[in-house]
């Protein structure tokens, strides 16, 4: 890892969701994108995801986003999600960035901004 990203304080998070169709996960992509809270979403199709609701176990296809934001934004981007999504209750989980490129997360940062 560069020693650079060691002590450069990151903000940079990656938050990860599920949407039920391919163009719901484009929709969402663009809105965050184009709203400045997001730097980059990265779609993966074809999930499988078993999961419990509502007290039965339940199972379907899915599209995976992983969106590259910040500390900052984050609450923006749920909101986006909540508004935009098609489910009752959107996957919403986020994770830290503990290092990385310089480059890369000076890049993330000044993207959302």
């Amino acid at each position: 890892m560069n020693p650079e990203a060691i002590s450069h304080p990151i903000r940079a998070r990656i938050a990860i969701s599920s949407a039920a169709t391919r163009e719901e996960a484009h929709r969402i992509a663009h809105a965050l994108l184009e709203a400045r809270i997001a730097a980059c979403v990265n779609i993966v199709e074809h999930i499988h995801s078993i999961y419990r609701w509502q007290e039965e176990v339940e199972e379907a296809d899915e599209v995976m986003l992983f969106i590259k934001t910040t500390e900052d934004h984050l609450i923006a981007v749920e909101e986006t999600l909540k508004t935009l999504h098609s489910y009752q209750l959107p996957e919403f989980v986020v994770l830290p960035v503990v290092g990385g490129s310089l480059a890369y997360l000076q890049w993330l940062t000044t993207s959302v901004r």
